[in-house]
């Protein structure tokens, strides 16, 4: 820990008691990260569904401890007594499962590459987990593993006892793998080729082991069969056991390893990501690049378990999409296409799933990070050209899983948020041909394109599951592409025809209930309807969910609803009344069930992401100060810095970014726009650093858990009476001042000029 830091908590209050205090600033935020928030998860009930990654910014490597079995997508359970490895990791999330997968594991005294017999007993008190460093001691053997990575490497540390019988394991897993023990070089190469999906078929991830000292015996495996003396070794599933001779207690053995989706050369070109530095360097180097992230983002004054919450959030925010290139022999960059198998040139990005990160996730980094967030948009360019269509779920390439079209969200933002692309031309044929045909998987294009195209909603009863959330979604993403015609100046021609399709969600509004109601192909709506039902019409959640999905138009659908009273009121319900549910579609209660109805907050579903925009549309009916409640609410109840943080699964940043947004005072209701909808801030100070050298400064110096109400806001000194602020205003540099009071100033933001964005304003 950071001397600084800690003088700081001592001056706040005890170490005991430092939770209680507010914290002024810290130095160095990395102290204050937490790899292990959201992995106390089962399949039964996510508090997040993480791992505890060992990687740097983006990486296209990950590392984690292994307590679950080989191909397990939990595979690291923070209650879970033992550990049978360190795997190289490009998991997005247990239910996408693992790709380009191997794992690594010190042994002492017994020769096995059996994951069960191989596994020791470890305890977290004598545990480390950081973004850039891991240690752990494996209680079985006496031994000490640490690993610190690159982007595309990793060193390992053992500190053996003395021993005649130290072994390194290498398992390079199932489904087809290949291991070669290079006993001169101190070396193993080899692949594994276990996936879970959405790779062609010569896909392989090539490794490389390095190690600083020589083996004193080799064995390999194949399958079932341990052989001594064996160097290469092809099957199903193979590995290589190499041993060492340890003079003294606490002697250590150092490994490098790195990987390739490209050749077995590539890899050893990866490795070089390690040279000139020792293991600790490399430590230091990897705690640099994480500050130098994090700090991006300044806070002060808040609790120290808020401030953990905040950057172990923004931490999670920083890891996907994945870096999916590579950097040539003459330094150019080159990717491997999980599209059509080719090497190419050009950037890639992969393992996200646009229907979670649209929301918040891409805003986030378009705001923060411009920079790669163009990386990403040249890479999404190139998966088009790869496959014929944008990706909505890649690990690593096309998967057929949740609904939407909502790359078009992301590319849209993107560009309306001043990320120029050189491929924009390319990008704005790709989300039209998405919006207007069905793809080769069901989750990619839109499914029931045809009849979307002409009903303007995908029917009920047509044997297309989860209609209404494909409709709402389809509405949505055209008005996304609407913005994008009209910011790229098109022609007219496609401007009207995205715009009026963007107002597809009124012919799935039911009068009778207030709600988004599932409709058959002959105009009339499903029936029975039960709005409490999971599923079935619409995707992990119910109506009370999915009817907030209008971003676009929250005007025209409180006008649907009978005006901003009947909507505030509708708002209301949502947490008014109990978490009951019908999981009959399913025939049982999904995770997400579960969380929902733990949360002691009715309706309100936060662990998933149909319903996270939802508190912010308080300031859509001129009642800002019910959204600041319920933000403050749900950054208390539903979020922390332990093991158990999250309220259901974290998903690939976006739950995280919705925290880190929200903890600012902001959030993008209604990406591909200019604004951002108010809330509240949780901090007393923060400061963004933008890439542009401009400022964000966000006073609120009488923030407290009770004053959470805003009583008055000033931009720049001159008094702001809006419930939302503009991007293009911020990047300019902002000073934002918030009066914050322990009661809700019910005149502020009320009037129609306060109110954010709607598309049914736009016409007026």
């Amino acid at each position: 820990m950071n001397f600084k830091f800690l003088t700081t908590l001592l001056i706040s209050g005890s170490l005991a008691f430092g939770h209680a205090q507010t914290i002024d600033k810290v130095e160095k935020p990395i102290d204050l990260v937490s790899t292990l928030v959201g992995t106390q998860s089962t399949y039964f009930l996510s508090t997040g569904n993480t791992y505890p990654a060992i990687a740097m910014p983006w990486g296209m490597n990950f590392w984690s401890p292994q307590t679950g079995k080989m191909g397990d997508g939990w595979m690291y359970m923070y209650t879970a007594e033992k550990l049978r490895g360190f795997k190289q990791t490009h998991q997005p999330s247990p239910w996408m499962n693992d790709y380009g997968q191997f794992s690594i594991m010190p042994m002492v005294g017994i020769r096995t590459f059996d994951q069960d017999k191989r596994a020791s007993y470890f305890s977290h008190k004598a545990e480390i987990a950081k973004p850039h460093y891991y240690s752990v001691y494996l209680a079985d053997y006496d031994v000490k593993t640490e690993i610190t990575p690159t982007e595309r490497a990793a060193y390992f540390r053992f500190t053996f006892p003395k021993t005649n019988e130290a072994y390194v394991l290498l398992d390079a897993f199932d489904k087809g793998s290949y291991v070669e023990v290079l006993p001169r070089e101190q070396k193993i190469i080899g692949y594994s080729t276990k996936n879970s999906g959405g790779v062609p078929e010569n896909f392989k991830n090539y490794f490389v082991l390095e190690f600083d000292r020589p083996f004193a015996n080799v064995s390999t495996f194949a399958d079932s069969v341990l052989t001594d003396g064996r160097y290469m070794v092809k099957a199903e599933h193979v590995g290589a056991l190499v041993g060492f001779q340890i003079a003294n207690a606490g002697d250590q053995v150092l490994l490098k390893v790195a990987s390739s989706f490209i050749s077995p050369e590539q890899a050893v070109l990866n490795l070089k990501e390690l040279d000139g530095t020792d293991f600790d360097q490399r430590v230091a180097k990897g705690e640099d690049v994480w500050n130098t992230e994090l700090k991006k983002i300044e806070i002060e004054g808040g609790s120290i378990d808020d401030m953990r919450t905040f950057y172990s959030c923004l931490y999670r925010s920083l890891l996907f999409p994945r870096m999916f290139y590579e950097i040539d022999a003459n330094g150019q960059v080159v990717h491997y296409s999980p599209y059509n198998g080719q090497v190419l040139p050009g950037y890639m990005f992969t393992d996200t799933g646009f229907w979670d990160t649209f929301r918040s996730l891409f805003p986030f980094l378009n705001l923060m990070y411009p920079e790669i967030s163009e990386q990403m948009q040249d890479g999404l360019a190139n998966a088009y050209r790869e496959s014929g269509w944008l990706p909505e779920w890649a690990s690593p390439g096309l998967r057929n899983v949740m609904v939407g079209n909502n790359s078009a969200s992301v590319v849209a933002d993107a560009w309306i948020k001043g990320i120029r692309s050189k491929d924009i031309e390319t990008l704005y044929e790709a989300v039209k041909h998405g919006a207007n045909n069905a793809g080769p998987l069901t989750a990619v294009g839109r499914a029931g394109a045809t009849y979307y195209n002409e009903l303007g909603y995908v029917p009920y009863d047509v044997k297309i599951n989860e209609n209404a959330a494909r409709t709402l979604e389809y509405a949505y993403d055209d008005f996304s592409i609407y913005q994008l015609a009209k910011s790229l100046d098109k022609p007219q021609e496609d401007l009207a025809f995205y715009k009026e399709r963007s107002f597809n969600y009124r012919n799935l509004f039911d009068p009778s209930t207030g709600l988004m109601r599932g409709k058959n192909k002959n105009g009339q709506f499903q029936s029975p309807f039960n709005p409490f039902k999971w599923g079935d019409a619409f995707t992990e959640g119910n109506s009370w969910h999915y009817t907030w999905s209008v971003f676009q138009d929250i005007e025209g659908l409180a006008k649907l609803m009978g005006g901003h009273q009947a909507m505030e009121i509708k708002l209301d319900s949502v947490f008014n009344l109990p978490p009951v549910f019908d999981d009959s579609y399913y025939g049982f209660p999904i995770h997400e069930i579960r969380e929902m109805q733990v949360a002691n907050m009715g309706q309100y579903a936060h662990g998933n992401q149909p319903i996270q925009h939802m508190i912010y549309l308080y300031n859509h009916v001129g009642a800002p100060w019910k959204a600041q409640y319920w933000v403050r609410e749900t950054m208390k109840r539903m979020y922390s810095p332990l093991p158990d943080g999250y309220c259901g699964d974290e998903d690939n940043g976006q739950t995280s970014a919705w925290y880190v947004f929200s903890a600012l005072g902001f959030y993008p209701v209604t990406p591909a726009t200019d604004e951002y909808v108010l809330g509240t801030p949780l901090f007393k100070k923060a400061v963004l650093h933008l890439s542009n050298g401009k400022q964000i400064r966000i006073q609120a110096p009488d923030n407290s858990t009770e004053n959470r109400f805003i009583h008055a806001l000033k931009w720049n000194g001159k008094t702001y009476p809006k419930n939302y602020i503009k991007h293009s205003e911020l990047v300019k540099g902002a000073t934002l001042s918030f009066d914050m009071r322990s009661e809700p100033n019910k005149s502020r933001g009320t009037n129609k000029t306060d109110l954010p964005f709607s598309l049914s304003k736009d016409d007026q």
